[in-house]
């Protein structure tokens, strides 16, 4: 940031008026870097003026392993995040229907997901399962968080589970991956849903490139781990641009309203008589 009036660019380092940037979503319009965006953001640029409700929003994390320096490191975030942790959950309308949404907030220990955000996760689907609501997620995150060690691993299993119970109920789940969504996000609910969105230019996988390319002692393919690379190996069902991103949401809500999945088939037919 230079100043009040202007922005910089992080990929391509343009300066941009900041009224302008803002009129664009963020999104450079030299090289369509798209930058992360807060909750606050994604709220006003998807639901319906005033519909937004939060749900969960008393859970707080604790320490319970007394990791070194975590607790300061919890209070700082909770300051810059003005109260949020990093994941906000609640009920909201986008394009006139109802559904239950979560944003995972990247400023607050990069979206890493701890004990509080695979409970508000687990809980907003069973929300939406109870309720008969699809779930829109936007996700960016940096994984699982090593504070609170096998107590955050525990969370792709409960997350991955209430997935299972939305999905008996016959409600969607749709996935909106941002920049960038990696780690124990990706194992579990991330890539768990009906629908998958990548935002253009997202870096999506598990290990991070430098790691993988490490590890495997190759060069790796250009563009690999981005949403267009996952797109054309059929990881994702589309890779949308920030600026149409509410509209292609609108379509394939109402897609699922008008057509709902069909019931399940019989485990064992019947028998001819």
């Amino acid at each position: 940031m230079l100043n009040r009036l202007f922005v910089q660019c992080p990929q391509c380092q343009t300066t941009h008026f900041i009224s302008f940037f803002k009129g664009a979503h963020y999104v450079c319009s030299r090289c369509g870097h798209h930058s992360r965006l807060d909750p606050p953001h994604w709220i006003r640029q998807l639901c319906d003026r005033g519909t937004f409700r939060p749900l969960f929003a008393n859970l707080k994390s604790l320490d319970p392993l007394e990791f070194p320096q975590y607790r300061q490191k919890l209070e700082a975030a909770t300051q810059a995040a003005s109260g949020w942790e990093a994941v906000v959950t609640g009920s909201a309308e986008i394009g006139g229907m109802a559904l239950a949404l979560a944003i995972m907030d990247p400023g607050f220990i990069m979206a890493s997901m701890g004990s509080v955000v695979g409970e508000k996760i687990a809980r907003l689907l069973e929300h939406g399962a109870d309720r008969r609501l699809p779930v829109v997620m936007v996700i960016s995150s940096g994984g699982a968080r090593m504070q609170e060690g096998i107590l955050s691993l525990m969370q792709m299993a409960k997350t991955a589970a209430a997935v299972r119970r939305l999905h008996e109920r016959r409600q969607p789940l749709i996935t909106i991956l941002t920049d960038p969504t990696t780690g124990g996000v990706t194992a579990s609910f991330a890539m768990l849903g009906d629908v998958s969105i990548g935002e253009t230019g997202a870096l999506i996988g598990f290990a991070g490139p430098r790691v993988i390319q490490q590890t495997i002692g190759q060069k790796l393919p250009p563009g690999f781990q981005t949403a267009d690379f996952l797109l054309e190996k059929g990881m994702l069902d589309i890779v949308v641009p920030r600026k149409h991103l509410k509209s292609t949401l609108v379509r394939v809500l109402k897609i699922h309203r008008t057509r709902p999945f069909p019931q399940r088939m019989p485990a064992k037919e019947k028998p001819l008589s």
